[in-house]
C-alpha cells in the first residue's frame, strides 16, 4: 500500500494556533466611556452591598454581641480558612422588599461557597440581626436554592442556625407551599439519602419547625445559652399552663445530657466553631467527576489579557441593553485559559458562538451571542447581514448539534448571553426559525453535563431560554451589573405597554394629550426599566450573584470546582429533535 507523503513544503515544527487575537484598545473613546460608566455601576453595586452585609444595623449587632454571640457574618469569617473569602450567593435576596415591615437585607441569611478546613463547602447562616433570624418568604427560597446549589453538585453544607422561625405576619407564604419552609428539612433529608455531609451548629434560638433543620443533619453543635425547643417557654405556658425556664426546655445541657439531641456542647460560639471545622477536616473525599481536567497554574495558564479591560466592553446605559455592539471574543479571551479557544463552526452561524477551552484548567464548551453583526450566506446564495446579539436558524442549528456534542463527550458548559430573542419576519419563518429553535431549547433542556449561565446583557424573550436561563436548570446563573431580564427591552416594552392603556383610556372615554402621552410613557418606562435591573432579578434569586465582570474568570472557576464535586453524569437523551 501506498502511503500519502509529507508535503516538503509542510514544515515539522508547525503548531496549532488556537489563541484569540484582541483588538480591543481600551484607552479609545467609546472604550473609555464604557468603562467610566461601568465603574460608576460597579461601586453603585458594592456600596449597595456594603449596606446589605450590615444586616438589622449597629443597635442590632450591638444587641447580638451584648449576648455574647457573634453576628452570622463574623461567624462564617471565623469558619473559613485563614486568607479566603466566602463566595457570596443571593446577596441581594429581598432588596427592596418587605418595606412596609421594615425591610429584610439579605433575606436575613448568608449563603455562599467557601473553604473549610481545605474542602469547598456551602455555608448557610441565620442573620440574627434582621428580625431575629426569622424566615421570611424570600429566606426560604434563599435556604432552598442554595440546598439545591448543593445537591446538584455534591457539596458538604454547614448550617449556622440562629432564628426565631418563621416570620408570623407573612406564615401564608412561607409555611404550605412546595418552594416553601417545609421545603428545607425535605432537602435536609434527601440529601443525607444522597450521602452529602450535612453539619449543624446552633448558636442562638432554633424554634418550632425550624427546630428540625439541623436533627435531620449528621451532626448537631450548641453553644450554651442557645435553644432547641418546638415552642418556647411562653407558648408553653400559653398552650398546655406548664412554666418552664429557656434552659429546662431546650437549653444546650439538656439536649447534651437527658434528650441526647445534640452531640458537641460547645461554651462559645468561637470554640463551636473551631469544632466545626475539626470535623470537616475529618470528612472523607468523595470521586471527582468525569470531566477532562489538566493540572493549573495560575500566572503561566491566565489569559493574555487583562480581566479589566471588560469594564470598557459595552456601554452600560440600560438603553443600550438590545443594541450594544462588541466582539464576544473579547470577552471569551479574557475569561480562557492562555485565551486559547477552539471555535467550533466559526464561519457558520455566526450570532452564536461556540467552541471549546479550559477555564482554571477544567475543559468546557463555550455558547455565546455575537454582539456585532455578521455576514452570512442564505441556503438560496442570497448574501445578508445578520443582527448581533439575534438567534437565526442556522446559528440555533449550530448550537444545538454543539451543544449535544459537549454532552457526548462530558464537557460542562458555559452560556455567555447578551441575547435579544429569535429573529421574526417571513425569511426567518420560511427557515424554519420555530423548528431550529426548538432544536437548540430541546438540547439545552436535556442537557445533563453541568451548566452555567452569565448574563451579560441583556437575556430577553426565548433567547434567555435557549440560553440556558433560570428555568433550564443551569448550576449556577451569575449577572454582570449590565444584565437586563425582560420578555422584551424596555424600550420596545414600554411602546407597546403605553400603546394598549391609551386603547384602555380612549376606550372609557378619555382622550390623552400629546403630554399626557409622554408622562405616561416616562412613568412606564421607568417602572419596566426598575423591573429588568439586575438587582431585582437578584432579590427574586432569578440570578445567583451579581459579579464584578473583571472577576468573571474567578467566578467561573469556582462553579466549576463545585460542578466537580458530582462524580455523577446521568445519560445524555436528546428526544424527540424536529428535523
Amino acid at each position: 500500500m501506498n502511503l500519502p507523503r509529507t508535503n516538503p513544503d509542510q514544515k515539522a515544527d508547525q503548531k496549532l494556533n488556537n489563541t484569540l487575537a484582541s483588538k480591543l484598545d481600551p484607552n479609545n473613546h467609546r472604550a473609555r466611556n464604557n468603562a467610566m460608566g461601568m465603574m460608576a455601576l460597579v461601586t453603585s453595586i458594592h456600596e449597595q452591598e456594603a449596606q446589605i452585609r450590615e444586616g438589622g444595623g449597629a443597635k442590632s449587632i450591638e444587641a447580638q454581641h451584648a449576648k455574647k454571640r457573634l453576628t452570622a457574618r463574623e461567624r462564617v469569617a471565623l469558619l473559613l480558612d485563614p486568607g479566603t473569602e466566602l463566595f457570596e450567593l443571593a446577596l441581594f435576596a429581598a432588596f427592596k422588599m418587605y418595606e412596609e415591615w421594615g425591610g429584610a437585607p439579605s433575606a436575613g441569611a448568608v449563603t455562599g461557597l467557601g473553604r473549610v478546613a481545605g474542602r469547598l463547602c456551602m455555608i448557610i447562616a441565620n442573620d440574627a440581626t434582621v428580625k431575629a433570624g426569622a424566615f421570611f418568604p424570600m429566606t426560604a427560597k434563599k435556604v432552598i436554592r442554595a440546598q439545591t446549589i448543593a445537591m446538584e453538585n455534591r457539596i458538604p453544607t454547614l448550617y449556622l442556625v440562629d432564628s426565631a422561625g418563621v416570620f408570623l405576619p407573612l406564615q401564608e407564604d412561607v409555611f404550605p407551599d412546595q418552594d416553601d419552609f417545609g421545603r428545607i428539612f425535605r432537602n435536609n433529608a434527601v440529601m443525607s439519602a444522597m450521602g452529602i455531609p450535612q453539619i449543624t451548629a446552633i448558636m442562638g434560638m432554633c424554634v418550632a419547625g425550624g427546630a428540625y433543620l439541623p436533627v435531620m443533619t449528621d451532626h448537631v453543635l450548641m453553644t450554651e445559652g442557645s435553644g432547641l425547643f418546638l415552642a418556647g417557654p411562653a407558648l408553653v405556658q400559653a398552650a398546655i399552663g406548664q412554666k418552664y425556664s429557656a434552659e429546662e426546655l431546650g437549653g444546650a445541657s439538656m439536649h447534651a445530657e437527658i434528650s441526647g439531641t445534640v452531640d458537641f456542647k460547645e461554651p462559645n460560639d468561637h470554640l463551636c466553631i473551631a469544632r466545626l471545622r475539626s470535623l470537616v477536616a475529618k470528612i472523607g473525599q468523595s470521586q471527582q467527576a468525569p470531566f477532562s481536567k489538566i493540572p493549573y497554574h495560575a500566572d503561566k495558564d491566565a489569559p493574555k489579557y487583562g480581566a479589566s479591560d471588560l469594564y470598557s466592553l459595552l456601554d452600560p446605559d440600560p438603553a443600550k441593553a438590545a443594541v450594544n455592539s462588541y466582539d464576544t471574543h473579547e470577552l471569551i479571551a479574557r475569561i480562557v485559559d492562555r485565551s486559547e479557544f477552539d471555535e467550533y463552526r466559526p464561519d457558520y452561524g455566526r450570532t452564536l458562538i461556540c467552541g471549546y477551552a479550559r477555564i482554571g484548567g477544567t475543559a468546557v464548551g463555550i455558547v455565546a451571542n455575537q454582539k456585532t453583526s455578521q455576514p452570512q450566506t442564505s441556503h438560496t446564495g442570497e448574501k445578508r447581514i445578520e443582527f448581533g446579539g439575534v438567534i437565526y436558524s442556522e446559528s440555533a442549528e449550530k448550537a444545538a448539534r454543539f451543544i449535544m456534542d459537549c454532552n457526548q463527550n462530558l464537557v460542562p458548559l458555559i452560556f455567555l448571553h447578551d441575547v435579544n430573542g429569535f429573529m421574526v419576519g417571513r425569511d426567518a419563518e420560511w427557515s424554519g426559525i420555530i423548528r431550529a429553535g426548538a432544536k437548540m431549547v430541546t438540547a439545552v433542556s436535556n442537557s445533563t453535563v453541568p451548566k452555567i449561565s452569565v448574563i451579560i446583557g441583556g437575556s430577553f424573550g426565548a433567547g434567555n431560554y435557549a440560553m440556558c436561563g433560570k428555568a433550564y436548570d443551569p448550576r449556577f446563573i451569575f449577572a454582570w451589573p449590565t444584565a437586563r431580564y425582560a420578555v422584551m427591552s424596555g424600550a420596545s416594552a414600554a411602546n407597546t405597554l403605553v400603546e394598549i392603556k391609551i386603547r384602555q383610556l380612549e376606550r372609557g372615554g378619555k382622550q390623552l394629550s400629546d403630554k399626557e402621552k409622554e408622562e405616561l410613557l416616562a412613568s412606564i418606562k421607568a417602572t419596566y426599566e426598575e423591573q429588568t435591573d439586575c438587582r431585582y432579578a437578584a432579590a427574586r434569586l432569578w440570578v445567583d450573584a451579581i459579579i464584578d465582570p473583571a472577576k468573571t474568570r474567578e467566578a467561573l472557576m469556582t462553579a466549576l470546582e463545585a460542578a466537580s464535586l458530582n462524580p455523577d453524569v446521568a445519560k445524555f437523551n436528546a428526544g424527540i429533535l424536529q428535523t
